[in-house]
């Protein structure tokens, strides 16, 4: 079979891959896959990294070696290359992965030091750490309002691991840089010392715990994980309702803090509310320097979109830039994404990006981005209406208690209607922090022991928001 077939099957299976696996998996996965050439009954594919070769190979080599034979009636190898001389051009973030979170961006020295906040340039730069992205770094992540505490804790971590701020707790939204910041202390502490960096996701360090169960090698195991100098753990909500990993991260962690060696977490979710999680390591991740990242605001924004389009070669206007920093503020996953969409049409049809044509791409992304935000905007309206209030009086500073109580229960519905963390919700409900949600849930959960009523109120109220929403 000639050759030029072949590139003709990638090209029908990434489209079959496309509609099996959805926009978004799909996206973080194959969008920057190259297809380079073809060998002998082989395709030669490339790979921004070798994080993103590995991860690909481990969850989708049998489907796609599977779907090639069947386009081409005879198999066909995989066989693969690192581009590199080329930057990862996608910088959409993983979904649930090691590389959850893009924020390109450059960082200034901490607060209180002129030193350099990244490696010198004059140290020979070891091999990438397999584990974690080389374009997570310091250097390459934006500090705004929203992160600035977060941005310099982290760099103080990575210049003294294990001293001052140990345990050291990351949490926040979805696609918010959760991940890249925790990845740039795994980086900086990797080129600049001989420490031993391990960086996992929770779902890997459950799959390596169950595997040492089934094979007798908790040993090995524990050992892996006890002699580490530097241990990140990506996506800790993972480990709820599963007592047997929780038990041997309380025991790893115990192990680790007391030997000085530095514990790093991410998380979407305040511990406080971590459900089904064993109290005493609850107590543990309470003992952390907690930071939430937020989601950043119209100038951060902005910035992210600059730097992104500078660092993929592409010129895009301030007025498409404006679009969607207006449109998109809920996380940089979304904010990156659009821009993508914009850059690939750039580049397949070598002209610019107008605000017209920006528009008509990414109408289907603005309107799915406003919908992702309608749930919290159709309950702080539909309670608004029942108690003859605006919704910007909920989003508001009125104190009064015909307000107050109003917002109290909006929040606490938003906690039961939809999956939006604490910290989420509050932004919604005009910047308020995750402690303020908290008092509302449990004023409304101490209302509903002793106001025998309040629960019918409550149902009936969330009856009315699920027709509202049926309605759009």
């Amino acid at each position: 079979m000639a050759k030029a077939e072949y590139k003709g099957f990638w090209h029908k299976t990434l489209n079959q891959l496309r509609t099996e696996l959805g926009e978004e998996e799909f996206s973080s996965w194959f969008t920057d896959i190259e297809y380079l050439r073809s060998g002998e009954s082989s395709i030669i594919i490339g790979f921004p990294s070798g994080f993103h070769l590995e991860r690909v190979k481990t969850r989708y080599q049998d489907t796609i070696m599977a779907k090639l034979q069947e386009f081409a009636g005879e198999k066909i190898s995989l066989e693969y290359e690192l581009i590199t001389n080329k930057t990862n051009g996608n910088d959409v973030p993983e979904e649930d992965s090691p590389a959850v979170e893009t924020m390109p961006a450059r960082v200034p020295p901490t607060a209180d030091s002129g030193e350099s906040a990244g490696p010198t340039a004059e140290k020979p730069k070891k091999k990438q750490h397999p584990q974690i992205r080389d374009d997570y770094t310091f250097e390459k992540y934006i500090i705004g309002e929203n992160n600035n505490f977060a941005a310099n804790a982290a760099i103080a971590i990575s210049r003294n691991p294990g001293t001052a701020y140990n345990p050291f707790l990351i949490y926040g939204g979805v696609g918010l840089g959760k991940t890249h910041l925790m990845q740039a202390i795994g980086n900086y502490v990797h080129e600049n010392t001989e420490n031993k960096v391990i960086c996992i996701t929770s779902e890997d360090f459950l799959n390596e715990y169950l595997e040492g169960l089934a094979q007798n090698k908790m040993n090995t195991f524990k050992n892996k994980f006890r002699y580490a100098d530097v241990l990140l753990v990506d996506d800790i909500q993972f480990f709820q309702d599963k007592p047997g990993v929780q038990e041997e991260l309380f025991h790893t962690f115990n192990a680790l803090l007391n030997a000085k060696k530095q514990l790093v977490f991410t998380c979407d979710r305040p511990p406080s509310e971590l459900k089904k999680f064993s109290e005493r390591l609850i107590s543990r991740f309470e003992q952390s320097l907690k930071v939430d990242l937020q989601p950043p605001r119209y100038e951060v924004r902005c910035a992210i979109l600059k730097i992104t389009a500078e660092n993929r070669g592409a010129s895009i206007s301030d007025e498409v830039i404006d679009l969607i920093s207006k449109n998109i503020s809920s996380n940089i996953r979304d904010l990156i994404s659009a821009l993508n969409i914009l850059i690939s049409y750039t580049e397949l049809m070598g002209q610019p990006v107008t605000l017209e044509i920006a528009q008509q791409k990414l109408r289907d992304v603005l309107t799915s981005t406003r919908q992702s935000n309608l749930s919290i905007e159709m309950i702080q309206k539909v309670v608004a209406d029942t108690y003859s209030l605006s919704s910007n009086d909920l989003k508001g500073k009125k104190r009064t208690h015909n307000v107050v109580y109003p917002r109290q229960l909006a929040m606490y519905i938003c906690r039961e209607m939809t999956d939006y963390s604490t910290t989420e919700i509050g932004e919604a409900f005009g910047g308020r922090d995750h402690t303020t949600v908290l008092h509302s849930i449990e004023k409304i959960q101490g209302l509903l022991i002793t106001d025998p009523t309040l629960d019918s109120t409550i149902e009936s109220l969330k009856r009315s928001i699920k027709e509202s929403s049926a309605k759009i």
